[in-house]
């Protein structure tokens, strides 16, 4: 279908919503496809292509609402989702926070073209694919001490987005994206480690090399070898950029206005508070072009805009939708997102925390003493208080060198000394959508030996 085609469907399902008596209603198509292969030894193990369409629709009914989903497009079943929908609705409870935009809010022009969300380029053939993920085989089994190679895999997708509400908004976007990875095993029994590299990106001029990937997931996995159990103690603890968006990300969950509203935030008494170090900023860009997290406009018709959600280390707001917005008796930040089979809620787009002065060496060489975390395992988290406990693997730091892989270990503190304390160096990766540098914490509970 085409993109008029989809914007016809959706106002397919708010006329068929509107004569099974809802008051108002929002609804969303997608349309999409996807490409993957999978070899293994060298020959082809698994390749799959899929084109689906799902549509989902939500009613209200005065102050009620409901959302229903479903992958048929015929008149019928249209007709029979505006039903069910606005007799759920009818038995929902009342939610005075529920409801459209007023159409004085509802963003009226943006530039897609600008934002290059999609590749114009042809759809790659399954054998184009294939040949990349056997080059980033190759190049992962010719690294010294790789034994196999678990995994290669490349993947192309295509989604064609159209949303519409009885408010007067109707908006769509085409959005691509390319991947490729490589999962490298070296060594045998219990001393068997693994690790892995990959990209993803939406034009595929932007990928890098299927060697490069494929070489950098058996340096990495060679890198484990002969790992051990740090000792015990507290310890500063450097986050490579690998994972290091992970503590961001705890942040912004605790942002989130559902985590807020829902009084299960640690932040939730810390509006206008200091919650990172002085200097820095975390700041929201949606607009930012060829990047998965960039928005024309959210799920909700408003418009998105660049926001500072940390200024000079100081919590500035919350990521709102409309419900949260007026649950929390603020405005919406225009972050609503949604699926077919669930209403709007707040999520983040592009995010970038500012780098610092050092390299990732230079925090290596000053902190002495300490972890450098390549990759976390399980996850204890308490968003009320912020207590932090997760399993990592990783470098041993000695004297300012790197010593000796380690791994079976866990590192623990709380979130909000952890981030306020935080020093980051200059690797962030430009292109993706929560641009963090490698983040050194000067003293964390590590427990191994």
């Amino acid at each position: 279908m085409t993109p008029s085609d989809l914007s016809t469907l959706t106002e397919r399902l708010l006329a068929a919503a509107k004569s099974a008596g809802a008051d108002a209603a929002d609804t969303i198509a997608v349309q999409g496809t996807s490409v993957s292969v999978d070899v293994r030894a060298g020959a082809l193990e698994q390749a799959e292509r899929s084109e689906s369409i799902d549509i989902g629709l939500r009613v209200f009914v005065g102050r009620k609402q409901a959302n229903v989903s479903a992958s048929d497009i015929s008149d019928r079943t249209i007709e029979e989702m505006a039903m069910r929908a606005v007799a759920m609705a009818g038995e929902a409870p009342d939610d005075p926070n529920a409801g459209l935009a007023d159409p004085d809010q509802l963003t009226n022009g943006w530039d897609i073209e600008a934002l290059e969300l999609s590749d114009p380029s042809p759809e790659p053939a399954a054998e184009a694919l294939q040949d990349d993920a056997l080059a980033a085989e190759a190049a992962g089994m010719a690294v010294k001490g790789v034994s196999q190679v678990q995994q290669a895999s490349a993947g192309y997708g295509a989604r064609d987005v159209w949303l519409a509400a009885s408010n007067g908004f109707s908006g769509g976007y085409r959005r691509t994206d390319r991947g490729l990875s490589c999962v490298a095993i070296a060594g045998t029994g219990t001393d068997m480690e693994r690790d892995y590299s990959g990209d993803s990106r939406i034009f595929q001029s932007d990928l890098r090399s299927a060697e490069e990937i494929g070489t950098e997931a058996g340096n990495r996995t060679v890198e484990r070898m002969g790992a051990r159990k740090p000792p015990t103690g507290t310890y500063p603890v450097l986050f490579d950029e690998r994972i290091s968006s992970t503590l961001i990300g705890h942040l912004l969950v605790a942002a989130n206005g559902s985590s807020v509203a829902r009084g299960s935030s640690w932040l939730r008494e810390k509006l206008g508070q200091q919650v990172l170090p002085d200097g820095l900023n975390l700041v929201e860009d949606p607009h930012r072009p060829r990047t998965s997290g960039t928005r024309p406009f959210d799920a909700e018709g408003l418009a998105t805009q660049r926001r500072v959600i940390v200024e000079d280390g100081v919590l500035t707001g919350w990521t709102l939708d409309l419900a949260t917005g007026r649950k929390l008796g603020m405005a919406s930040t225009g972050n609503a997102a949604r699926g077919t089979s669930a209403p709007p809620s707040p999520s983040n787009w592009n995010v970038t925390l500012d780098a610092g002065t050092a390299t990732r060496d230079d925090l290596i060489r000053d902190m002495g003493t300490g972890l450098l975390v390549t990759s976390m395992i399980g996850s204890t988290i308490n968003p009320n208080t912020g207590d932090y406990s997760r399993g990592a693997a990783g470098m041993w730091v000695e004297n300012g060198e790197i010593a000796y892989p380690v791994n079976e270990c866990t590192i623990a503190g709380n979130l909000a000394d952890m981030l306020r304390a935080i020093v980051p160096a200059n690797d962030a990766r430009a292109h993706l959508s929560r641009v963090v540098p490698s983040l050194l914490v000067p003293g964390m509970t590590l427990a191994g030996n």
